[in-house]
This record gives C-alpha cells, structure tokens and sequence, in this order.
C-alpha cells in the first residue's frame, strides 16, 4: 500500500517548499492539493461535510503554483491535483499547465478531476453548473488529445478549436494519469471513459467491490483505487487492498508548518513506519 496526503495549500499554512520535503523524507508518496478559484460571497452551495465552510477554502494558493514549487524540492514524491476543477478552467491552458507540470517534475503529474460542489463558483466561470459535468467530459477528451497529438484537434459542444500545435507534452505515456474524483453515476461513467484511477472519499467495502465487479464488465479491470481523505486517526485498510485500492491518501488539516509538521510525524509512525 502506497500512503500520500490530501492538504489544502494556502497563504496561512506550511510553506509548499516547506511541505514536500518533509512528506518525501517521511516517506509519502504523494501529495494531492485541492482547488478553488474563488467562494462566492454569497452561496447556496451547501459545504462539504455540512456547517459553515472552513476559512482555508477561501484563501487557497493556485494548484499549479504550488505544485510546481514542490517539484521544484523534490524527487521522488507524486503531484496531485485533488481535485482540479477543469470544467472552470481554460482547457488549453489547463492542458499546457499539466503537461509543464510533468514536464519539470521528471513524470511525476497526477491529474485528479472532479465537477467541483460549488455551483455558485461554476457559474462565476460562465459554466451552467447543471452542465458542468458534461463541459468536464468535453474537456478532458480535449485535453488527450493537446497531449497525444502533433497537431490537436477538438470540435464538442463546449470545446471547439482547429488543428493547433501545443507543447511541451507530458513525459508520462501517453499522459499523466487522470484521477476521477465522485461516485455519482455521472462520475463513474467519467471514470470509465476517461480516467485511469478513482478517489473515492467513503470507505465502505461494498462499494469498492460494486465498482470493481462493473469496471470489469465494462472492459476496465484493472483502475487503481485510491481511498481518498482518509481520517488517520480512524481509518480501518483491512481488505481494501482485495478490491484494487493501492494507496491511502490521509487528510492533513491545513495549518502552520509546525502543527502540519508534528501531524506528519505521527501519520507516518503509525502507518509507514
């Protein structure tokens, strides 16, 4: 079992060059950082989890930026968007952004998607938050193929450009692997057309072995699992390895470098050893 962390990057927590060191020291293997543009001030949205949003959703550093500082301190450790919001985002810069990212990093781009919970945000974006999923759809396809191709060519319903030349292209082949956050149906076709490996932020069993069993009918049976914000404290691995899961991303609670440094002592001396 691989072991990584989930942790907001903000302009009040651990520093990134800070931050990837000290996972890679400790024996990490990745790290995946969430994404929001902006919050709306006024919202409709229910946050995640319920009750009021925590202060650090307001104050994240651009995914991108700090990621690529993290490659920049370190060799070894994966870098995860978890999860980036393509639907908002310009899909040839997004594809560029990526390709950079792995690029300088040596291969170690991990590009995990989602349709985002916050409607009011997708909207900012000139994005029908009801159709954001199909826009996400879209793009991603976009995106293989800036990636894949000498001269890219994309015409959708939301994504239309001529052949076009756009570089650098990944080092990984034939691209970083895209990461499919959400469980919705919407989201498992997501996975099964597009992704090659799922987060999935609830643990039960069950359901891990529902998506593997369909994943298989689907001609997909070998997508890697990742158990996706996982409670240090609380988290039971016990037969997630039987149904495909290969690494356990843990929640960090973002904070100063001291606090984030002592939760990561401890994360490791329990799980890694």
């Amino acid at each position: 079992m691989k072991y990584g962390v989930v942790l907001f990057a903000t302009d009040e927590t651990i520093a990134p060059a800070v931050l990837g060191p000290a996972l890679e020291e400790r024996g990490f293997d990745a790290l995946f950082v969430p994404e929001h543009s902006h919050i709306p001030a006024r919202r409709e949205s229910p946050a995640p989890g319920g009750g009021d949003l925590p202060r650090h959703f307001h104050r994240t550093i651009d995914v991108f930026v700090t990621l690529a500082v993290v490659a920049a301190t370190t060799t070894r450790l994966g870098l995860g968007t978890g999860v980036a919001l393509p639907a908002e985002r310009d899909v040839i810069h997004t594809a560029k952004q990526v390709a950079s990212l792995d690029l300088v990093s040596g291969g170690r781009a991990l590009f995990g998607v989602g349709v985002g919970w916050n409607r009011e945000e997708a909207a900012d974006h000139g994005v029908d938050p009801r159709r954001r999923g199909k826009v996400l759809d879209e793009k991603l396809a976009a995106m293989v193929r800036i990636w894949t191709e000498e001269q890219a060519e994309f015409h959708g319903d939301h994504v239309d450009f001529d052949p076009m030349w756009c570089w650098p292209k990944p080092v990984q082949t034939p691209y970083p692997p895209i990461y499919v956050g959400g469980e919705s149906d919407a989201a498992l076709r997501r996975l099964r057309d597009h992704g090659d490996a799922w987060l999935r932020d609830r643990f039960d069993l069950e359901t891990f072995r529902r998506v593997r069993t369909w994943l298989a009918d689907e001609g997909r049976p070998d997508v890697p699992f990742t158990a996706f914000g996982a409670d240090p404290d609380a988290f039971d691995p016990t037969g997630l390895e039987d149904v495909g899961v290969d690494r356990v991303a843990f929640w960090v609670d973002p904070g100063p470098e001291r606090d984030v440094l002592h939760r990561l002592d401890a994360i490791a001396q329990r799980w890694i050893g």
